[in-house]
């Protein structure tokens, strides 16, 4: 009997560690899109197809991206809205904790609603749907560098293809590079812990959001997200202690 208690009691220390290592990391929709601070803001894009110099060239094209932060209640997303885009007008970003991925949904010239998914990898945003009339697969990759510069490509996998194809690709520039490359005195966002370009005030404090979305959010609820934010500052501070 003791020889049988004891087997049974190393494999549960074998098994049940395996089984957490295998689960997925639940974190909250706004947790999860921190990890995308850095799109928050106005991009100045340049467009152009794949394809020869001159076919490059005739189509060229330019367009701004907007991204900010939305809330309600305890959900959280990012929106974004595309000026002159040749291809979208704009979208929302959001997390799905229960798959641990992200689900860009966005809005076509066409008045079309497309849906991509996937996840993000050392600041690369890889998202895929499948298109069901032609049952072509679409890839949206997004790739930030530095907080300054931002690339997006569209590639296309045919159905009996194996390999991807690029369509087009943007390569944006932020709005207000030099403030956000003026080192650590940058002040953070009160809400998401992005970087504040926007200063609010509240019983005499002042206080930086990122975005206008943050800001909505602040002006609704001062007192929670303060009370959030100094208590994220006396953690890390109580964490540098020696």
């Amino acid at each position: 009997m003791r020889i049988l208690f004891s087997s049974l009691a190393f494999l549960v220390c074998v098994f049940h560690p395996a089984q957490s290592a295998d689960s997925p990391v639940h974190r909250s929709p706004k947790e999860a899109l921190q990890d995308l601070n850095e799109l928050i803001g106005s991009w100045n894009g340049t467009g152009e197809p794949e394809g020869t110099r001159q076919e490059k060239q005739r189509g060229f094209w330019t367009e701004t991206l907007r991204w900010r932060w939305q809330f309600k209640g305890a959900d959280a997303w990012l929106k974004v809205e595309v000026e002159k885009g040749k291809y979208f007008t704009g979208g929302e970003l959001r997390y799905q904790p229960d798959q641990d991925r992200f689900q860009l949904t966005l809005n076509t010239v066409a008045n079309q609603t497309l849906n991509f998914q996937g996840r993000l990898k050392d600041h690369v945003l890889t998202l895929e749907r499948q298109d069901e009339p032609s049952q072509e697969v679409q890839r949206l990759t997004w790739t930030l560098l530095h907080g300054t510069r931002l690339l997006y490509r569209y590639e296309v996998k045919p159905k009996d293809r194996t390999l991807f194809r690029r369509v087009y690709m943007v390569g944006a520039t932020k709005e207000g590079v030099a403030f956000a490359a003026s080192g650590n005195a940058n002040p953070e966002c009160v809400v998401s812990g992005g970087l504040g370009t926007i200063r609010v005030s509240y019983k005499g404090e002042t206080y930086y959001v990122c975005c206008s979305g943050c800001r909505d959010a602040f002006n609704e609820e001062p007192d929670k997200y303060i009370k959030e934010f100094k208590a994220k500052k006396a953690k890390g501070a109580k964490a540098k202690e020696p």
